[in-house]
């Protein structure tokens, strides 16, 4: 019996075909459905069912269009039998399919919920079509009651197709669902709405400038939610009322319900520690302060104690509220856990030789750059910023220099610098007009024989009180370890932190992933249909992103919000990070082209990966080389398959119309770049689609993971500072000889502002326990028909394991010294995978597909 090819009307033949449906149900603990749980097992006894129908990819319906046609209703078995779970837990039904067998082959399937309340439709796999065997259907994605929408739901087969090759039948179908994703731009939009579409950062608040659609603050587009105006400044968006969260995103963009859980868990855990140490600073000598750093430490006391089997739980049902609060990885309920930075030496992190280490191994290890020129010169216009150039000279590091002079240091290319000079001044005569006061700084280091850095000299910037165009004021600070000096050296280490701290939040974190990422994710639901091979490669890597962003748009980057508390830049931190944007290269963004441009590689054919390190002990570069070369092989390779020769890709018209609207629309502000791939090759498609799962995925984690091992112990990476380096002669200079500690203290931030900042970073460095990680998928063996596709995944998936054990044998060798440093913090942000017993902890470890958090 064959499922393809037309038969005489006498020879059709109708068959039934069993299918399983797994989904989600609404579950006991959604009160806000209750009602309507109740009301669908009612209406379950009369009729009102859930009905699905299959499509045919073979034979079309003249009276449609020729779309496929379309099989006989059938409906899900034994709804009412089946008790709602307590927790969201698959449920699998039965259902059976009358099918003509002339219609061939099912390429997609109707689904109407004629029930009240929603539903979450994991797969369909039909056991067996005559003439094809299985056919699976991966949906994951909300189903609402028909009401909802003014179309019938639709999920295609999980063969995939490019524009051209797709069966005539399913054609519309796929361009009808297309336009259903894009919407037509108009009205507020509801949770059930399945609308993708395009918004500037008009939402964070009336007293912040607009991001995006302007010269002046150019800016990545999030998606729209279609709130009304703000009756004051039309320009601006209505925001949703105090601690609100339920941004508009699709509902498939949304946090599952575990990891919904888990995310608010861990944030009433974590702000809720705040309240002790708090009320314990009440004591203090002085008010919302530290005094010292045993006051500092006395924060995570009582993390050591004994561990709370969390299966002694299991019958709580699995209530992960609860289990949050009785973790297993030594952590106590409203304890602050000890940063992995102070585990094994509570004041390693002031060695210069840490401090040096985590500008290739910390948080933020994508600032340092190679010195080219000597004195560090200034790429601001001078027509409005004055002369910038370095007052550091060959007298102030040449003696600390190994025997090196600066220009021998130079030919060698050992000579780096950590320069924040140029994004901090613009703003810096604004910011320091605040409670906040900072410098711009510079900070070069030495390459030494052991492969690590030595840092040289720092430079403390300040604009001049006459005004920008009179350039700055400049302080040059040098490595001493004894005495006041040392307390000056230790003060300007912090005021270099506080600036690398800023731009690793507000740029390398937020901006290069959070916001560079959402357009892509955009434009690929618009115009690469679910069909599209190209689509299911990317759609893993965009999980939870447009929800996590929506939350950081309400709560933490908007007027007021966190970040404006805990960052130096405070109320100009997103226009801070505007300016960035000014400069964001999405070709620069690929591994390997990324250390280029900052001089910490060179292009070397000889080498495994094509580039060669200046610096060869760069923990964050070696592992991401390996991380990078799996993902490159992998996105290759999975394109050949689609992909034959350049003419393939040009006529593709999904794909050209995904590029373009990413470049005109979801980055519009810097659509007229000339550094954009033209999308005319297959080397540019695979360069652009490794470097957006590098962007969603290791990018990410490394600049996210490590947020709480290296920050969570505030003085280590301070984000603020309250006050300059004191002045000879002065009562704050006088406090400096008698007490360095308590004036280090008192120059970064608050005793509050440390603790808030200190719960965010916790609530940011966690998984969740439903976290789906790089090479692995929510449907390993069925998320696509293609053999030679689900093969090389395999092969990509092996490979991670092999990194993840090369990584491990690096982190134990003795000789590579910037892999664990003097805090014996190993190298671990790009192992693939996170530790199985610890699934939720601090662990600093574990790459998700996506910007999951």
């Amino acid at each position: 019996m064959s499922c393809f090819g037309a038969k005489d009307d006498k020879d059709e033949k109708v068959i039934k075909i069993k299918g399983k449906v797994a989904l989600q149900k609404r579950n006991l603990l959604d009160f806000n459905d209750f009602g309507a749980s109740m009301l669908d097992r009612a209406h379950e006894l009369f009729g009102c069912k859930v009905c699905l129908q299959l499509i045919s990819s073979v034979v079309g319906d003249p009276e449609n269009e020729m779309r496929g046609k379309v099989g006989k209703e059938a409906y899900l078995e034994n709804w009412s039998c089946r008790i709602s779970p307590i927790t969201a837990e698959t449920v699998e039904f039965d259902v059976t399919f009358e099918w003509d067998e002339s219609f061939g082959h099912p390429g997609a399937f109707f689904i109407k919920n004629n029930h009240h309340g929603e539903f979450f439709l994991k797969t369909l796999i039909l056991e067996d079509v005559p003439g094809s065997g299985p056919a699976h259907f991966v949906c994951n994605s909300w189903v609402y009651p028909t009401k909802c929408y003014k179309y019938t739901r639709i999920f295609f087969v999980n063969q995939s197709y490019l524009t051209s090759s797709t069966p005539e039948p399913l054609r519309k179908y796929r361009e009808d669902e297309l336009k259903n994703l894009r919407g037509d731009g108009t009205g507020e939009l509801q949770t059930w709405d399945r609308v993708y579409d395009y918004a500037t950062y008009n939402d964070l608040g009336l007293n912040r400038p607009v991001l995006g659609g302007s010269k002046e603050y150019p800016y990545p587009r999030r998606g729209r939610t279609g709130r009304k105006p703000n009756p004051k400044d039309s320009t601006h968006e209505t925001r949703l009322c105090i601690l609100n969260i339920d941004i508009y995103c699709p509902r498939d963009e949304k946090f599952s319900r575990l990891k919904f859980s888990d995310f608010l868990a861990v944030s009433i855990k974590s702000l809720g520690q705040v309240l002790l140490p708090e009320i314990t600073g009440v004591c203090s000598k002085t008010c919302n302060e530290f005094d010292s750093f045993e006051e500092v430490l006395q924060v995570y006391k009582g993390w050591e104690k004994q561990r709370i089997d969390p299966n002694s739980l299991k019958s709580s049902g699995g209530f992960e509220l609860l289990k949050e609060f009785f973790r297993s990885d030594g952590e106590l309920p409203l304890k602050y856990p000890k940063p992995d930075v102070i585990q094994h030496d509570e004041f390693a992190w002031r060695s210069d030789e840490e401090f040096a280490r985590e500008m290739l191994a910390g948080l933020n290890p994508v600032a340092i750059t190679l010195l080219k020129e000597f004195p560090p010169t200034s790429k601001l216009d001078p027509a409005v910023y004055g002369d910038h150039t370095s007052s550091i000279t060959k007298e102030h590091i040449e003696p600390n220099m190994n025997g090196l002079t600066v220009t021998e240091a130079l030919e060698q290319k050992k000579l780096f610098i950590l320069d924040h000079n140029d994004e901090t001044i613009p703003y810096l005569k604004r910011i320091n007009e605040t409670t906040t006061k900072c410098y711009a700084t510079r900070t070069i280091l030495l390459l030494q024989e052991d492969g690590t850095l030595k840092p040289l000299v720092i430079e403390l910037c300040l604009v001049h009180p006459d005004g920008e165009i009179h350039g700055a004021i400049n302080k040059v600070v040098l490595p001493t370890e004894a005495g006041v000096e040392g307390s000056i050296w230790q003060l300007a280490k912090a005021f270099a932190a506080v600036n690398d701290s800023s731009c690793h939040q507000l740029i390398s974190h937020w901006l290069m992933t959070h916001a560079a990422i959402e357009p892509f994710i955009l434009a690929t639901n618009r115009q690469l249909s679910a069909l599209h091979p190209i689509y299911k490669l990317l759609q893993p890597h965009f999980r939870d992103t447009m929800n996590i962003n929506g939350i950081a748009r309400e709560l933490l980057i908007s007027e007021g919000g966190y970040v404006e508390r805990i960052v130096f830049p405070a109320k100009y931190s997103m226009e801070f990070s505007s300016l960035a944007y000014k400069e964001w290269v999405f070709t620069d963004n690929s591994h390997p082209e990324e250390l280029i441009k900052r001089g910490m590689a060179v292009r070397d054919p000889s080498k495994p990966h094509g580039v060669r390190l200046l610096i060869e002990d760069y923990p964050f570069a070696v592992d991401g080389l390996e991380i990078w070369s799996a993902i490159d092989n992998w996105v290759r390779e999975y394109c050949s398959i689609y992909y034959s020769t350049d003419e393939s890709v040009q006529s593709d018209t999904e794909l050209q119309s995904w590029w373009e609207e990413v470049r005109t629309e979801g980055h519009g502000d810097l659509k007229d770049e000339t550094w954009w791939p033209k999308m005319q090759t297959i080397e540019e498609l695979t360069q652009s689609c490794s470097t957006i799962i590098w962007i969603a995925s290791a990018f990410h984690a490394a600049m996210n993971f490590g947020q709480y091992p290296y920050a969570g112990y505030h003085p280590n990476r301070p984000t603020m500072s309250r006050r300059l380096m004191p002045e000879p002669g002065t009562p704050e200079y006088e406090e400096l000889e008698k007490n360095p500690d308590a004036v280090y203290l008192k120059t970064i931030a608050s005793r509050f502002s440390s603790l808030l900042g200190i719960s965010l970073v916790e609530i940011l460095s966690r998984h969740s326990a439903d976290e789906i990680y790089l090479g692995q998928r929510e449907c390993p063996d069925y998320w696509t028909k293609d053999a030679a596709a689900l093969e090389a995944f395999k092969k990509f998936g092996q490979k991670l394991i092999e990194v993840e054990d090369k990584i491990a044998k690096m982190n134990n060798d003795a000789t590579l010294k910037n892999r664990t440093g003097p805090v014996k913090v190993p190298y671990t942000l790009l192992c693939p995978y996170n530790l199985p017993s610890f699934p939720m902890g601090l662990t600093g470890r574990g790459i998700p597909n996506s910007v999951s958090i």
